[in-house]
């Protein structure tokens, strides 16, 4: 696809990285709100907007990198050396942002589609975190669009009871880890497939 440079969306698109290393500068509160009011108007299931965002700052994101660490030594070397990384990530940003799925589709769903829990609770879930996925996405979005960095710690999920725990979020589902910070590097891209690899047209 040629580079639209007009374009500011295509060009944030373009640019984003995943960023793991931040300067030792706080973050506004305001951007931070900047970037959550982007990831609140996705679009969801039915507009449930079945999310909810925890900011973690201060001492509490270096307890969270503390509990990543922690528990890394529990699996095989190759998780066990991203979740440090991770661990090392969260203790360098300035901000965490935690991202879950409350269940609250999956609590409406029968009424909204009239059929039974039970049978489609897969289907219901499934569409939570699709729902958080379009979150997550216009969260990293807003935030290289306002000149940050960020990057989404997907193996977090290894250790997400522990998460929620920490949380303090005795329900709903685990769904990102994001820190968030002024990026002390930004790394190349990595090499993406050629587009008409993963195109099929009918």
């Amino acid at each position: 696809m040629p580079e639209d440079f007009s374009n500011q969306t295509i060009m944030s698109i373009l640019n984003r990285r995943s960023v793991r290393q931040f300067q030792d500068i706080p973050l506004e509160d305001e951007k931070i709100r900047t970037i959550l009011d982007a990831a609140n108007r996705a679009p969801s299931a039915h507009n449930q907007q079945a999310w909810r965002f925890i900011v973690i700052q201060g001492q509490k994101r270096k307890d969270l990198s503390a509990l990543v660490a922690k528990y890394a030594p529990d699996f095989n070397k190759p998780v066990s050396t991203i979740l440090r990384m991770s661990a090392r990530t969260i203790a360098s940003a300035p901000a965490v942002i935690a991202v879950m799925n409350t269940g609250q589709f999956i609590a409406n769903g029968s009424t909204l589609f009239r059929v039974n829990r039970d049978d489609a609770l897969d289907f219901f879930r499934t569409m939570e975190i699709q729902s958080s996925a379009a979150a997550v996405e216009n969260l990293l979005l807003a935030a290289n669009s306002l000149g940050l960095g960020s990057v989404w710690l997907g193996i977090l999920y290894v250790i997400k009871d522990q998460i929620m725990d920490f949380i303090d979020e005795p329900s709903g589902e685990f769904m990102a880890v994001v820190p968030i910070g002024y990026p002390a590097r930004v790394p190349e891209g990595p090499k993406k497939k050629p587009l008409d690899e993963v195109i099929k047209y009918l």
